[in-house]
């Protein structure tokens, strides 16, 4: 039968209010403020974030329940009409973009997680393709939690990506709890163990870390009751370890600075200027020392024959090696004494001639 005039009209009135749909901002469509979002990039400069130490987390419904995975992660619209720089460099942000993607992508309802999870146990890419990017979010909100752990969101976001990967392929959907209750604990786990990882300049061994951490929570735990610093007896104490073992971890909990670095904001020196070199000489002591290797030549030349030999071979002086009594005999066809006895009298000589010009022996046979 034909379509009246009247049902024509109410069809093209439908299609133009879906198209409008389809132009409206990625935030509207979500249902998302756009606010929360656009405080994000605040997060590392806030320092009531709680830098609580990693712990292992036990797997159990009720403690695997986390709020993240009901808390929506916010888009906003990357361009902006009255400021085409800003929009550029909000454009690039990398953070941004990945959030702008991931908002566009529908959640599962538990039904639609059951069905999909079922798929992915028979080998479905395209199932388990579908819980991962439904997903993404949740990894998002939990990594914000990490923030000033030495990694940055980005990085934070890649490790608990991973986890959520190795979720989707353990989650079984007849265990009767949500996907997002068990992928939190493998996001996490994933999460920690990168930390461990990689945040720090100097790599320590993951038990090690979690020996650290374990020592650094006991040392927040005392300082609220005692209203005091704790002694290291105290947090082994707390940690049934030995005050050897919690000192030998808690210096590991120092600060890495480079040596390049700048003393201050507007400064041109470095740490490695402010540094004493324990090796170092007197300056005096080395103009003494370069003006007598300058000389020695002309000093040697006051000895007879055998004592210079001697003095050369056994101090290594004018390009010679250090030799033993007996060895600079064995070159020179004399005795051990004989050779000790030219010595002491070449050095007797030496220091009458050297402190004629107010200078010691001892420079001389540095030399």
């Amino acid at each position: 039968m034909g379509r009246t005039k009247g049902s024509s009209e109410s069809d093209a009135g439908i299609k133009a209010g879906r198209s409008r749909k389809d132009k409206r901002n990625p935030s509207e469509v979500l249902g998302l403020g756009g606010e929360a979002l656009a405080a994000m990039s605040d997060l590392e400069a806030d320092p009531s974030l709680s830098d609580s130490s990693l712990s292992d987390s036990s797997l159990s419904d009720s403690s695997l329940s986390d709020p993240a995975a009901d808390e929506p992660v916010t888009a906003q619209s990357p361009f902006n009409d009255t400021d085409d720089h800003d929009a550029r460099q909000i454009t690039l942000d990398p953070t941004q973009l990945y959030l702008n993607e991931i908002g566009f992508v529908p959640l599962l309802s538990a039904d639609e997680e059951k069905h999909y999870a079922r798929l992915v146990q028979k080998g479905d890419e395209a199932a388990r393709k579908r819980m991962i990017e439904s997903n993404l979010r949740l990894v998002v909100n939990i990594a914000r939690r990490y923030l000033h752990r030495g990694m940055s969101l980005l990085d934070l976001i890649e490790e608990g990506n991973l986890g959520l990967m190795r979720a989707v392929e353990k989650f079984d959907p007849e265990r009767g709890f949500r996907f997002s209750t068990y992928a939190t604990w493998w996001i996490r786990q994933t999460i920690e163990r990168g930390i461990m990882n990689q945040a720090r300049t100097i790599r320590l061994p993951i038990h090690v870390v979690k020996d650290l951490n374990g020592c650094l929570r006991a040392a927040r735990e005392l300082t609220q009751q005692l209203d005091h610093d704790p002694t290291t007896q105290e947090i082994a104490s707390r940690t049934h370890k030995t005050a050897t073992e919690v000192s030998r971890l808690m210096g590991l909990n120092e600060r890495v600075s480079s040596m390049d670095a700048p003393l201050g904001p507007n400064s041109d020196s470095s740490v490695a200027e402010t540094i004493a070199d324990e090796h170092g000489c007197d300056p005096s002591e080395q103009i003494q020392d370069d003006d007598v290797h300058d000389s020695v030549a002309h000093w040697l030349d006051e000895l007879s024959e055998k004592q210079r030999e001697v003095v050369v071979r056994r101090f290594g002086l004018l390009g010679y090696d250090s030799c033993t009594l007996e060895e600079v005999g064995q070159e020179i066809g004399l005795t051990r004494e004989r050779v000790r006895q030219i010595q002491v009298e070449a050095l007797k000589r030496l220091r009458r001639i050297l402190e004629r010009q107010g200078l010691s022996a001892d420079a001389l046979l540095k030399q």
